[in-house]
């Protein structure tokens, strides 16, 4: 997990950034915690705040792109000391990073009070309306005689007090597991899934409409985000943006992006779309899922998202378009962070006939029909959700409901209707696989019922 700090002192000798940075130190193994420097930040001044300026800006993102803040206060006049509470300001008038993060207070003090009635000040200004701070209630930790509490090293002398830190510090990483949990969509059954999606997770961006078709470059510029040569930190490696560009474009297959919230925010835009394997549109990112699909299949792709969102499937896969030349597939999987935490899905869409050729001519073997076979479900990872038939029509795409058979020729709209999230076009072009060896009457791919 990854925090912030920050200290509310400004002074060159500061006990409570001393014992942020003994923080940060000692439990490196366990948590990331990034101290924020408060030391330029103006007077706050309500007539000149437009919400833009470049040091606010910055603690809004390190704020906001963190899992939980820790607030290490002195204790000035029995309260909350100037420097903390004008930071405050700035961060609940024109931007709002506060607003449901998990929040930590710890104090020292020169004396045994250990900054009692500061962290009590404190923790009632960050409830308060605009600040909206979620703030981890008793295990209150208040470093006394902070003087001669640290050594040469700026390590803590006294082990009781450092396993009782390490004590708080456990529970608040539990806490923050808790509070987003809290933050979770959760739907009661695949028929609540949000496909308009009208809630927001800590990942949402407000301020912008969904369906505006410049919404990348306004989500961007609203939240300041990284570009171009910018670096950015991943788990194990250090890329710039162009670079994530390059890597991810070049991928053997079209990634897609749908949020927790049921958001569509990405595709890797490796080639146009009528040269796309399952089309998508740079406008039509950032839409709500039900705008990027026909209404007649919203309930099958509901059925999809609350098959991985709830952990009764982690990979739901299927098949679209079909013929001798190529066999395309949707892998929908679900995307965890490190709480388990439903994240979103991660749709990618590959034509395996090209790889099936080629280990059939480097192998020396072929594909023959085994009379013996029993024909299973082409879905895979929806059948205890659904009940969804072993003999569903293969030519469907389940997310869709599409067929993969063409229609004929003069009854093709110019352009066709789009599934934006499995990119399924409602006419394809493809020829027909041989039927199953047992006719069935039509049916929907992921749920098995009749058409008729």
């Amino acid at each position: 997990m990854k925090l912030v700090g920050i200290a509310g002192s400004i002074g060159e000798e500061s006990y409570n950034r001393m014992l942020l940075q003994y923080i940060s130190k000692h439990f490196k193994d366990t948590v990331e915690v990034e101290l924020l420097d408060i030391n330029d930040v103006p007077q706050f001044n309500e007539d000149e705040d437009d919400g833009n300026s470049e040091i606010i800006q910055a603690l809004n993102r390190k704020i906001s792109g963190s899992d939980g803040v820790i607030l290490a206060t002195p204790e000035h006049n029995h309260t909350v000391p100037a420097a903390m509470k004008n930071v405050i300001e700035w961060l609940s008038n024109k931007v709002h990073p506060f607003d449901g993060k998990p929040v930590w207070i710890v104090g020292a003090s020169y004396y045994t009070q250990g900054s009692s009635r500061a962290q009590l000040h404190l923790k009632q200004i960050l409830e308060s309306p605009g600040v909206n701070a979620i703030v981890m209630p008793g295990n209150e930790f208040l470093l006394s005689n902070a003087k001669s509490a640290f050594d040469e090293n700026g390590d803590l002398k006294d082990q009781r007090t450092v396993g009782f830190l390490s004590m708080v510090l456990k529970k608040f990483l539990k806490f923050m597991k808790v509070i987003d949990m809290m933050d979770a969509p959760d739907p009661k059954n695949a028929h609540e899934e949000d496909m308009k999606s009208t809630n927001k997770v800590n990942t949402t961006v407000e301020g912008v409409d969904m369906d505006d078709p410049e919404w990348v470059e306004k989500a961007a510029d609203k939240t300041h985000a990284a570009s171009g040569g910018d670096y950015v930190k991943l788990d194990r490696g250090l890329l710039t943006v162009d670079q994530l560009n390059w890597f991810l474009n070049s991928m053997a297959g079209e990634l897609t992006y749908a949020d927790d919230n049921n958001q569509f925010i990405y595709y890797n835009k490796n080639a146009d779309a009528a040269h796309m394997l399952a089309p998508r549109t740079p406008d039509q990112v950032g839409d709500p899922l039900e705008d990027v699909h026909p209404a007649r299949v919203v309930e099958h792709v509901k059925q999809v998202i609350y098959a991985l969102r709830t952990g009764q499937s982690d990979v739901v896969s299927m098949p679209a378009q079909q013929g001798p030349n190529q066999h395309v597939m949707h892998y929908y999987r679900a995307m965890r962070d490190e709480n388990r935490r439903y994240r979103g899905v991660n749709e990618l869409v590959i034509d395996i006939m090209p790889i099936l050729k080629y280990y059939l001519a480097a192998t020396g073997q072929k594909l023959v029909k085994d009379p013996d076979a029993t024909p299973i479900s082409p879905i895979t990872g929806l059948d205890a959700v659904t009940g969804a038939s072993a003999h569903s029509d293969p030519t469907a795409d389940a997310t869709s409901g599409a067929s993969a058979a063409a229609a004929p020729e003069e009854e093709k709209p110019a352009a066709p209707e789009v599934d934006a999230t499995s990119g399924a076009s409602e006419e394809t072009e493809e020829v027909a696989p041989t039927p199953a060896p047992t006719p069935e009457p039509e049916t929907d791919a992921t749920t098995g019922a009749s058409e008729g």
